[in-house]
Parts: C-alpha cells; sequence; structure tokens
C-alpha cells in the first residue's frame, strides 16, 4: 500500500511540474490575449458607431431630404455606384442624384435595416425603399410620365467604406430596377 501511494504522489508531482509551467506560459500570453481582445472591442464598437450613423442616414437625412445633413454620414469626395452601373464623385454629385426620387414619390422612406453587420471599416446593411408613385415622374426634354397611384417596396442593400472620421469615403447601392418598374406599373 506505501508503495502505490508513494507512486501516486510521484505522479502528482511530475504532474504538476507541466501544469506550473503551462500556467506560467498561459500567464505569459493573457496580456497578447487582452490585447487581442481590446482590439475585436474597438472594431466592434467603431462598427455599432457606424451603423448608428447609417441608420440615421436613412431614416432621418435621406426620408426627410435633410441634405444639408449629409456631411454626416459622408465625405466629402464621396463615391457612389449605383445599381445601373453609374457613379457620382462627391457630395453635391451624390445628393442630385437621390433628388428625383422625392418628385414623383414624395413620401420615399426608408425605415428599417431588417439586415446589419459590419467588419473593419466596412458596413453592409439590408434595407427597404418604400413609397407611391403619386407625381408626374420627369423623363427630360420637358416630357413626364403620369402617376400611376401604386406603391412599392423595394428591398435594397448598400455596402460602406468608412473612414476613421466616421464618415463614408465610398458606397454601394444595389436594388433591382426591374422589380421597381413593375411595382409601380411602368414595366410588366
Amino acid at each position: 500500500m506505501r508503495t502505490l501511494v508513494a507512486a501516486a504522489i510521484t505522479t502528482l508531482a511530475l504532474a504538476a511540474i507541466p501544469l506550473a509551467a503551462r500556467a506560467e506560459d498561459a500567464s505569459k500570453a493573457v496580456p497578447a490575449l487582452m490585447e487581442e481582445l481590446a482590439k475585436y472591442q474597438q472594431n466592434d464598437a467603431t462598427v455599432a458607431r457606424n451603423l448608428e450613423t447609417f441608420d440615421t442616414l436613412d431614416f432621418d437625412v435621406y426620408t426627410h431630404q435633410k441634405w444639408d445633413r449629409l456631411g454626416e454620414s459622408h465625405a466629402q469626395d464621396i463615391l457612389v455606384h449605383y445599381p445601373d452601373g453609374s457613379t457620382t464623385k462627391g457630395l453635391h454629385d451624390h445628393i442630385e442624384a437621390l433628388k428625383p426620387m422625392f418628385v414623383f414619390a414624395p413620401d420615399t422612406r426608408i425605415e428599417q435595416h431588417p439586415v446589419k453587420f459590419g467588419s473593419g471599416e466596412w458596413t453592409g446593411v439590408i434595407g427597404y425603399l418604400e413609397g407611391t408613385f403619386t407625381k408626374p415622374m420627369p423623363i427630360g426634354e420637358g416630357k413626364t410620365i403620369e402617376p400611376t397611384g401604386k406603391p412599392f417596396k423595394l428591398g435594397m442593400a448598400t455596402l460602406g467604406h468608412w473612414t476613421k472620421d466616421g464618415v463614408m469615403d465610398e458606397e454601394y447601392l444595389f436594388w433591382d430596377n426591374q422589380n421597381f418598374m413593375k411595382q409601380i406599373g411602368l414595366a410588366n
């Protein structure tokens, strides 16, 4: 019995040596892990702040046409990519591209982002652009398309690249133009 107890004590003592070494290694690793955790937490806070700014952009600034506030979320030299392949460069040109929707659908709005996410300098949101085609739609050369009175609810997505100043310097907008035209009664 004494031999068995001595063997057990020896085994435990030998096992404790690697445990002590592992504990020492772990205590050295903890600061590095804490530093890595702090980076993740900072990234998450930045993404959350940018998504909050984006919510304000769509729900308040865009929906209520507060164009003078668009600089809170967009850099002065923003590059915007539209679903039809066109782009605008600069805040003024982007605003001019946004305004026409409100001419023929003055109740245009974005009220929700059911999906939103981000990583580092990038955010992505899915939202719904809603409104009603109630006013004549200008199509150039003084011509218009008469309103159909039809509502639309268009799924859309936006990917944004954010600067350290908390504004987007590049934005990608995605929606289905054919679906939009069908909803407002201008396509089959």
